[in-house]
């Protein structure tokens, strides 16, 4: 009919009216050929309702993936990529903070990779990735981007390289992240897929991890492939397109948690693609393992979250142990095409995935209750030849056979997991093997570990003292004692909301928190009425000769050791921690305790600024929001913004190193003042404390990393 009608135009023509109908129907159509009644719920998709639904659910998933593949072109080319296909067995991956004690030696000045190694070794098994995190949350406190902060690591690209090769010799291999938000500081003169890529090929790195993206672009791809490196992408969040997928061979999820599991998009649509399930303040991680295990994808065993330490509790710890053992000497099953999720099982409360390969299947199964379950698990279709392995428990099984169908019988513990593997083969010496470190490792059930969280206390750093002063030396201001100081103060750091283990922790406090009130007494001192300048820093290097041993961006302001004409009133910045104790020992004083430094620039009214509690523009310098740092102003360029006791220069110019704190993984040190400058276009850079209810915690490495553009200090002498 249509091809008449193509001959003869004039031969029939359909009414207007049916040509609507059926213009509607062919929308209609179209429409029903994307419908499914189980549609994903952002990056998962929806278990079936009831064990009733379950071959309903199956065959509507697996007909959406069918369709959703063609719609987004996925081919799978990524996937067969030999260089690229470690990501596939890449299950326990940490996200790591560089300043972690464990990962870097301060005194040594060397990394430490075995010791970092060892420890994740002991405490769950060790990792077969790592995420390295060099710039948030001190990015922003000068101009320098993100690709600086990484060319300032200790020892700089070379030592990185060194540490790389460390962390492949241990069979783990190595991403860094890229923050596409960082847009405000330095500009770099190419591309930021080129850069990034040029960067990690410099060291030898696997991987880019894409923060806040919801897909690293395919430029990113071919910026890597073009110069011979390819890496691994990795995305924080589900690709923002399914197409993605093609060139983002790993993400992490963030996923819900419903009692009967969901199965992963990315997984799904493409077995091959890893997922790294990511909770990071969970503190109980029973959900997010039962649902990586039950997806076949791994887990982002982060624990040191800016420098907040949210450590795994021996239960968890465990529970990664035997998870990852399973995984990794069944990796090849947990790619298969042919990954069936609800697979039926006999128990309440019992999940399984089977993954058949190469006629033999592996089930994954979670034990979803708070109870343990024995008795049968699984009813199968009984074949002969068959041999069934207890992988978690590390025994082989007799099935119970009657007539066609064969019943598997095990125990699963409380919130437990379980593993079986049928194969024609019987067992050969390796996977005996495996079978009897498994049986040793399940001897104590999962229930015999502790499932408690403990905070990570912290100690504040001592400060070497100072001899006291009997009068008021030059340049200095006396600061009378205070019985009853109330010392309010709280952190500012971006992320770790007001839980506990955020922020530091004063020596009469009894754990870190973000908040902090007390009343406290104070004796008498002596404070610098400016900060330490230039010039005095200058006549400080000549008369002690001091040089440090990590000299890199040692007063990089400076050309051929001399400030810039003009500076000598201006503070001295590009100066570490260490540096600023040289010189405040040099000079008779010490750097001041942070209660100290309010208590100078707030006395006892309890105001908000130096000056007073509004804001003022003529009593500080004008914030600066450039690509490219002006530079700090002279100290005495504003004295409208004089403390009650007429101390200078605190607010608004340059940061001011004050205490120390540590815990066992890291070091940060509490800067107040707040910096004249910070990048414009996102709220992840390193935020400003203008209050004087505010500090902010900066993370320590070395000193080559953490000295800046906008942080100097002052010093303080007792008074006698």
């Amino acid at each position: 009919m249509l091809r008449a009608e193509r001959a003869n135009p004039s031969s029939w023509r359909a009414p207007k009216s049916l040509k609507r109908l059926a213009s509607a129907l062919a929308v209609t159509l179209l429409l029903l050929a994307q419908d499914t009644k189980y549609p994903p719920q952002g990056q998962q998709f929806p278990g079936p309702p009831t064990k009733a639904d379950t071959a309903e659910w199956l065959k509507e998933i697996r007909q959406y993936r069918e369709e959703r593949r063609i719609r987004a072109g996925l081919v799978g080319d990524l996937y067969e990529r030999p260089e690229l296909q470690w990501a596939q067995s890449s299950f326990m991956q940490p996200q790591s903070m560089v300043e972690d004690r464990y990962l870097y030696d301060p005194l040594a000045r060397r990394y430490t990779v075995d010791r970092f190694l060892a420890d994740l070794d002991r405490r769950y098994g060790g990792i077969d990735s790592v995420l390295l995190w060099p710039v948030y949350p001190n990015i922003g406190i000068d101009h320098r981007n993100q690709f600086d902060l990484l060319r300032d690591m200790p020892g700089g690209l070379p030592a990185l390289k060194e540490m790389v090769a460390d962390f492949h010799r241990r069979g783990v291999r190595v991403l860094f992240p890229h923050m596409p938000w960082d847009v405000g500081s330095r500009p770099e003169p190419l591309g930021m897929p080129e850069t990034i890529a040029g960067l990690l090929k410099e060291i030898g790195a696997d991987g880019v991890n894409g923060d806040t993206f919801g897909g690293l672009p395919r430029s990113y791809r071919a910026a890597s492939d073009a110069i011979g490196h390819p890496l691994v992408l990795e995305p924080e969040g589900f690709p923002d397109s399914d197409e993605m997928l093609n060139w983002d061979s790993m993400s992490w999820g963030y996923w819900k948690y419903p009692f009967i599991p969901m199965i992963s998009r990315g997984k799904w649509l493409e077995p091959r693609h890893m997922v790294n399930v990511c909770d990071r303040w969970n503190k109980d991680k029973t959900d997010n393992l039962q649902y990586a295990f039950f997806n076949g994808v791994g887990y982002e065993t982060w624990e040191n979250i800016w420098g907040i330490w949210n450590g795994i509790t021996e239960r968890d710890a465990e529970a990664i142990r035997r998870v990852a053992k399973i995984e990794r000497r069944f990796a090849e099953y947990l790619v298969s095409a042919e990954w069936e999720p609800h697979t039926p099982v006999v128990q309440y409360g019992v999940f399984t995935s089977k993954w058949p390969q190469g006629g033999r299947t592996l089930w994954t199964l979670v034990n979803r209750t708070v109870y343990n379950i024995e008795g049968p698990q699984l009813e199968l279709p009984a074949r002969s030849g068959i041999h069934y392995f207890d992988l978690w428990h590390g025994a082989e099984l007799t099935p119970e056979v009657s007539r066609t169908r064969a019943v598997l019988s095990f125990a699963m513990e409380a919130s437990g997991y379980g593993a079986l593997l049928a194969q024609p083969e019987p067992a050969d010496a390796a996977l005996n093997g495996f079978l009897a470190e498994m049986r040793k490792l399940n001897a104590q059930p999962l229930s015999a570990f502790p499932k408690v969280w403990r905070v990570l206390p912290q100690q504040i750093v001592a400060i070497d003292p100072a001899p006291p002063a009997s009068q008021t030396p030059e340049g200095m201001v006396r600061i009378p004692g205070a019985p009853e100081f109330v010392f309010d103060v709280h952190g500012i750091e971006i992320e770790g909301g007001d839980d506990i283990g955020v922020d530091v922790q004063y020596p009469w406090e009894y754990s870190p928190r973000r908040h902090h009130s007390s009343k406290i007494s104070i004796q008498p001192f002596h404070i610098d009425k400016y900060p330490v300048t230039n010039r005095q820093f200058a006549d400080f290097l000549k008369a002690a000769g001091y040089h440090p041993a990590d000299d890199h961006n040692f007063l990089k302001d400076w050309k051929d050791g001399k400030y810039p004409a003009g500076w000598e009133n201006r503070p001295v910045t590009w100066v570490s921690l260490d540096d600023a104790r040289a010189y405040a020992k040099w000079a008779g004083k010490r750097l001041p305790h942070e209660w100290e430094w309010q208590y100078a620039a707030q006395g006892l009214d309890r105001r908000a600024y130096p000056w007073g509690d509004r804001p003022c523009e003529e009593c500080a310098p004008p914030q600066d929001h450039g690509r490219e740092m002006r530079g700090p102003t002279r100290v005495d360029g504003f004295p409208k913004g004089a403390s009650p006791f007429g101390v200078m220069d605190l607010v608004g110019n340059v940061w001011q190193w004050t205490d120390e704190f540590q815990d066992e993984h890291t070091r940060a040190a509490i800067l107040r003042g707040g910096g004249y400058y910070r990048p414009a276009g996102s709220r992840w850079y390193f935020p400003s404390a203008y209050k004087l209810n505010e500090h902010g915690k900066y993370l320590l490495i070395a000193p080559s990393k953490d000295r800046s553009g906008t942080l100097g200090f002052r010093c303080v002498k007792d008074a006698q």
